[in-house]
């Protein structure tokens, strides 16, 4: 069996797009091999910042030959389906089909039988095609027809093609190009070439040229020298899983080296330090053991240095000072006018064309906010000041600088202009939770300015008819119903939606307010998110056709609908339910009163009491409507035992349809078991 080892090596590709050009390459050569019925006994794909590269062991030397039978349109099929079926097989005319019949008529089929070849010659026809078809989020062309590059694409200027299969170069040229067995090490510390002659020897021999090919690698040294380092001066690293991976992807010798912030800078709010060390700089911050920040910071060098990376800390620092006197500057400046003094300038910043300006958002959301605020326990004075101050701070210094800071510095500018911490807190937290993992603001104020922002932007939306298509969501409205999803659920708020979304329309002076349609919105949103509990659509859309707008009770019935389905009693009574359904269907049975004096069978009898019994608690809880539902299976079971249901006489035949469609309707009170799969 071979090996076969592929290197894409270019300069530095982008570390966001490192992990998905890896996966790529994996399954563009497991489907190039799946074509020809052969599979690797193992396969995995590397990535650094220079080189994308993949390792197959277990590869046979020769392909199967290859018998097949393509059907193809008919042969009265239009031009073009014609057309395209030979282009689709490599071919020009119609020569190579044969016509055969079926009860639809005649057809074109393409008969295969190729002796299957080398895979080493397989792989240099296909290797061309998969380098010019790689997909990027963004490429360029470099040099010109002549020189490397010419007209192909790529992340970056692509230098080098690695490509052995079974220790023997596979020969292919693109881009002036020329695929061999050389890979280069590490740029400054082993840039000479490296000859390659087994695949299983490329992570080692990177290695040894100080090159870590595998991603994971590297992450895992960055955070256990970076934690190693930040114990030397007896602090913690601040957990940052996301500024690892990116640093893995800058580096392919990560070596962290230990900076210094000068202690000038320590009483600016820590959120501006992290921010331009993290965003900024990919610096690492570091806290104290009581969880305060530290004076200090982590920078992931990508070689080692002779003087212990005296020069490039000397270098970062430098760099950090003059970012971290901005920051300052800002802080001091921002300072000397409050929030309120601010609102008028944000009647200047349009928040969208046809929604106005962001002082007329402000204004909606202060409205709303205390609108809400009862409902969240909250202090509505509290929050209606907050709703009216929670955009002030995007006319700052500091938020121009750093946008990522919005919300943040409203918080320290409202307890800088004595407004208090309820108010602080709750501008501070307006914007959470913005994603999925993100945390719920800290105060019912808090959540109570959250919903009313998020409410604003969807009803102003939908307003003006501009909703999400397909992928496309450019203002995030997605976003925004999971956060009032997340609120209401977590913080077991019920609430009526459909009200609330009618206030906020009237703000928008909306004269025919989709209240509906942005109600079905949120609740495809919900559907999303229960699923993503592990209750399944068919259940949820059962619950949902009760019709309800408070998200908090939708998903409570939809648990509770999902465990009783779960169990024995409820698993048999739907598929009743569906025997029933299907019985009345079949019999176009209508709607009627069950005539007591014709059940004459003592089980139709018990049903009919069942039933009867099941009507009356209706008016329960949820929870007790499906213990009522429960109930009913034994006399179903008993009544499908013991009566035919159609009777010879047609007045018995048809009571008994009405008792089954009656059945059926006080069933359906609990959930539309006919979307239950």
């Amino acid at each position: 069996m071979a090996e076969l080892l592929i290197e894409l090596y270019s300069e530095e590709i982008p570390a966001g797009m490192q992990a998905a050009a890896a996966e790529q390459l994996s399954r563009k050569i497991e489907e190039f091999l799946k074509g020809f019925g052969v599979a690797a006994d193992s396969l995995s794909a590397h990535v650094a910042p220079q080189r994308v590269a993949l390792i197959a062991a277990g590869l046979p030397q020769n392909l199967p030959d290859r018998k097949e039978q393509r059907k193809g349109p008919r042969v009265d099929a239009p031009e073009k389906a014609i057309e395209g079926f030979l282009r689709a097989n490599g071919l020009d005319t119609t020569d190579r089909l044969s016509v055969e019949e079926d009860k639809k008529g005649a057809y074109y089929v393409l008969d295969i039988d190729e002796k299957g070849g080398t895979l080493a010659a397989a792989l240099g026809g296909f290797m061309p095609g998969l380098i010019e078809g790689f997909q990027w989020p963004k490429s360029m062309r470099w040099g010109s027809a002549l020189k490397p590059g010419g007209s192909l694409r790529w992340v970056r200027p692509l230098r080098s093609i690695l490509c052995l299969f079974d220790g023997a170069v596979v020969p292919f040229e693109i881009g002036g190009l020329t695929s061999g067995n050389t890979t280069y090490g590490h740029r400054f510390m082993t840039p000479d070439a490296i000859v390659m002659t087994e695949a299983h020897d490329y992570v080692g021999a990177l290695e040894k040229a100080h090159v870590l090919v595998d991603a994971s690698v590297r992450e895992a040294m960055i955070a256990e020298d970076a934690a190693r380092l930040a114990h030397s001066v007896e602090c913690v690293l601040a957990e940052d899983n996301a500024l690892i991976s990116e640093t893995a992807g800058l580096v392919e010798w990560p070596v962290p080296l230990l900076g210094k912030i000068d202690d000038a800078f320590m009483d600016v709010p820590e959120e501006v330090l992290i921010s331009v060390m993290r965003t900024h700089q990919k610096y690492f911050a570091l806290r104290h053991q009581d969880g305060t920040l530290a004076p200090y910071f982590i920078t992931i060098s990508n070689m080692l240095t002779d003087d212990g990376g005296a020069a490039i800390i000397a270098g970062n620092e430098r760099v950090l000072r003059a970012r971290l006197s901005d920051g300052r500057f800002f802080w001091d400046q921002d300072r000397k006018s409050t929030l309120e003094g601010r609102l008028p300038s944000l009647e200047k910043i349009t928040f969208q064309a046809k929604l106005g300006t962001v002082a007329d958002k402000s204004k909606r959301i202060a409205k709303l906010a205390g609108s809400l605020a009862a409902s969240l326990s909250a202090d509505i004075e509290g929050a209606r000041r907050a709703g009216e101050l929670c955009k002030a701070d995007l006319v700052s210094g500091m938020v121009y600088e750093f946008p990522e800071l919005q919300g943040i510095m409203g918080g320290y500018y409202a307890q800088n202009d004595g407004l208090g911490a309820t108010v602080a807190a709750a501008i501070r937290d307006h914007y959470k939770p913005l994603g999925p993992g993100d945390a719920l603001p800290a105060t019912a104020e808090g959540m109570a300015v959250a919903l009313a922002d998020k409410i604003d932007t969807l009803t102003g939306f939908w307003s003006i008819d501009e909703k999400p298509t397909g992928s496309k969501d450019p203002y995030a409205l997605r976003r925004a119903a999971l956060g009032i999803i997340r609120i209401l659920l977590e913080t077991e708020t019920p609430l009526s939606l459909a009200g609330v979304f009618a206030e906020s329309f009237a703000l928008h002076g909306a004269p025919d307010a989709p209240v509906d349609d942005l109600l079905g919105f949120v609740a495809d949103r919900l559907k999303v998110h229960l699923r993503g509990q592990g209750i399944s659509h068919d259940v949820v859309n059962a619950v949902f056709a009760l019709g309800s707008d408070d998200v908090v009770e939708l998903a409570a019935k939809s648990e509770q609908l999902k465990l009783f389905l779960n169990s024995e009693d409820g698993g048999n009574l739907k598929a009743a339910y569906t025997r029933a359904n299907g019985i009345c269907a079949k019999a176009k049975h209508e709607t009627a009163d069950v005539d007591v004096a014709l059940l004459a069978v003592a089980e139709e009898k018990q049903l009919h009491d069942a039933i009867i019994a099941l009507a009356d608690s209706a008016a329960a809880s949820y929870e007790k409507q499906l213990d009522a539902l429960a109930t009913l299976r034994a006399p179903v079971d008993a009544f499908f035992e013991a009566v035919m249901v159609n009777d010879d006489d047609e007045k018995i035949r048809h009571n008994r349809l009405t008792l089954l469609q009656a059945l059926i309707q006080n069933m359906r009170r609990a959930a539309d078991f006919d979307l239950i799969e």
